[in-house]
């Protein structure tokens, strides 16, 4: 059996599209251990092919040099190949300093002297989705229909549910967050409209930052509203959504978390494009108005792709109603 590193993304969401990559190395015989950032290592718990993860110490956005270098000689003569899945030039320089000697990704910032074998980056104009991106690294062509699949032991979280009145499946997960940045964020009063109107136990998961956007969505979602943003780590996360009854949410890690466990889900899409980054959940709803007809009228600025939107109203998120969201729960998880 070869041995395999993997260079994992940095982002959850991209997290958890590597996972059909990673299936089809694994059927195919190379043992995978991946190198992550801390705060994404856990979804790769969820992945039963991956036999090892490396936690790797670096800050978002810095070079450390240093610490690269000492990550490297810790890996150093352990493996036959390495994948390096994001396209930054300082994602390479491990396998580089490891002297790993096959060293797979796409040419991204200028890696030709990094990388032993190299894809063409995509054209921005006809970017594939995201998931068929990473499993192209495999070597196969057959990539277009992997769906990532996720796998939770739901007991891992029982106690914590037994702690707060709950039991598996008689709670909704509300995502309220998005990283990116407000133009891909549902409007609060719309997530605690669902909450209040929905009949059954809601929990809000988000990270510390979104913490004062979840305290706005608990303080007039009514009684029934459990709070749990900045208070669990993503493995605690992952069991939350593991044992919901659905999960609704923005374009988010969360949202590809829930994809990928196959629960019932909403997805409500803004500035971002579910063609690109979707749900691969048979038993998901998109809610995007740039493809809703009826919707007048039309959307011609969606989907930009921007942080804030450029136009200052948000039109794309504003105008999908609570009452959308509901409707769809219910045709999912009656």
């Amino acid at each position: 059996m070869s041995a395999s590193l993997i260079i994992a993304p940095q982002w959850l969401g991209d997290a958890v599209m590597t996972e059909p990559l990673l299936r089809r190395l694994a059927a195919r015989g190379e043992r995978l251990t991946v190198a992550a950032l801390p705060w994404v290592a856990p979804v790769f718990e969820a992945m039963p092919q991956v036999a090892e993860i490396v936690p790797v110490p670096f800050a978002h956005g810095g070079l450390q040099w240093r610490e690269r270098r000492q990550v490297a000689r810790q890996l150093q003569g352990r493996f036959d190949c390495a994948y390096v899945l994001p396209n930054s030039l300082k994602s390479a320089l491990v396998p580089w300093w490891a002297d790993i000697p096959r060293r797979v990704g796409y040419l991204g910032e200028a890696r030709v002297g990094l990388l032993t074998h190299r894809l063409k980056n995509p054209s921005k104009g006809r970017r594939p989705p995201m998931v068929a991106l990473y499993s192209a690294l495999s070597g196969q062509t057959d990539v277009l229909g992997d769906r990532p699949q996720l796998r939770w032991d739901a007991q891992r979280s029982a106690a914590s549910l037994r702690e707060r009145g709950l039991s598996p499946r008689s709670y909704v997960v509300l995502a309220p967050g998005a990283e990116y940045g407000a133009a891909k964020r549902w409007p609060a009063s719309h997530f605690a409209q669902v909450a209040r109107e929905l009949g059954a136990p809601v929990v809000l998961l988000g990270s510390a930052k979104e913490q004062a956007l979840c305290e706005e969505i608990a303080a007039h979602a009514g009684a029934d509203c459990l709070n749990l943003a900045g208070q669990t780590r993503l493995a605690d996360a992952l069991g939350w959504i593991a044992a919901a009854r659905a999960v609704v949410s923005n374009d988010s890690g969360l949202m590809h978390v829930a994809a990928g466990l196959g629960l019932p889900q909403v997805a409500v899409f803004g500035s971002s494009s579910p063609e690109h980054t979707p749900p691969l959940n048979d038993r998901a709803r998109v809610l995007w108005l740039k493809r809703d007809a009826s919707y007048q009228p039309a959307l011609d600025c969606a989907p930009c792709f921007e942080r804030e939107c450029p136009l200052g109203h948000t039109r794309c998120l504003h105008d999908i109603s609570a009452q959308q969201v509901l409707s769809a729960l219910q045709t999912l998880a009656p």
